[in-house]
């Protein structure tokens, strides 16, 4: 992660310039021809560009569906400039980590780009500079309900399961990922729903509080399959990422199936988040 203004990450300075967006696809596609298969690189960009965006990133069924969704969570990751340029920077940095020979934009290139198209950020790694950065615009990721501090630390957490995902640790990506979810539920506590508020100080406890108070609505099924999830997850029978797994037990997580487990959690975690907006209302 690059170190700038911890609120640019909820509040977006500004959007990058459509110049700057072009040239790094350009850039992207020329690191992916340095593989005999492209697609693998076209993928692992187009997750770190679906996280800036705030989206779930899921496997495209070819190359040219992949470049064309890389496209699109390009475009939508660019309305915030500091976390464009942060994905792009990220998930170079995070291929050259797993392969040193390969060549990939270096921070001399990404200033040039930058400069080019006068985006307003000067990289010098590990800091993003603000040079004149546009004016800010009304744009929130998350709940500003959460504080900075906490936002950050969901941050830091989703962009660390990628990271284990990059490096092939399946289990460990799921963990972390997993961990998240038991600690945003934990957001909850105290949160005022009907005649009472959320008591539960674990993750199961407060997922049946949340589900009383939305019986009869879609949340209740989505909690449901949340808590499903995480007890498979749980189990030293079923994923055995939280409690261990049995010695018998085939342990080993594949990619796709990590790669699942992580899309199918994030997505339960933007749902909790937008439950808690919910919840707390306007402040």
């Amino acid at each position: 992660m690059l170190n700038f203004d911890p609120s640019w990450r909820f509040r977006s300075p500004g959007k990058i310039s459509k110049g700057v967006i072009d040239e790094f696809a350009v850039l992207i596609k020329r690191v992916a021809g340095q593989y005999g298969q492209r697609q693998p690189i076209i993928e692992h960009y187009k997750r770190y560009f679906a996280d800036a965006a705030g989206r779930p990133a899921h496997q495209s069924s070819s190359l040219s569906w992949a470049e064309s969704d890389l496209d699109d969570y390009m475009r939508e990751a660019g309305d915030n400039a500091p976390m464009f340029i942060e994905a792009f920077f990220d998930a170079g940095q995070a291929i050259k980590n797993q392969n040193p020979e390969l060549v990939v934009p270096d921070t001399a290139m990404i200033n040039y780009v930058l400069g080019t198209h006068e985006a307003g950020f000067e990289l010098n790694p590990p800091q993003l500079i603000a040079r004149n950065a546009p004016s800010p615009v009304a744009m929130e990721i998350l709940p500003p309900s959460l504080d900075a501090q906490a936002l950050d630390k969901i941050q830091q957490s989703t962009k660390q399961a990628e990271e284990y995902l990059t490096a092939g640790k399946n289990r460990a990506a799921v963990q972390e990922i997993l961990w998240l979810l038991e600690t945003v539920s934990t957001a909850f506590q105290g949160i005022p729903v009907g005649d009472g508020t959320i008591q539960g100080k674990y993750f199961n406890k407060i997922a049946d509080e949340l589900r009383t108070h939305r019986k009869g609505q879609v949340a209740e099924q989505a909690i449901g399959w949340m808590k499903t999830l995480h007890g498979y997850l749980s189990s030293p029978t079923g994923g055995g990422v939280r409690h261990g797994a049995t010695l018998s037990a085939d342990s080993e997580l594949s990619a796709h199936e990590a790669r699942l487990f992580c899309n199918l959690i994030r997505s339960y975690l933007h749902f909790l988040l937008d439950e808690y907006d919910s919840l707390r209302g306007p402040r």
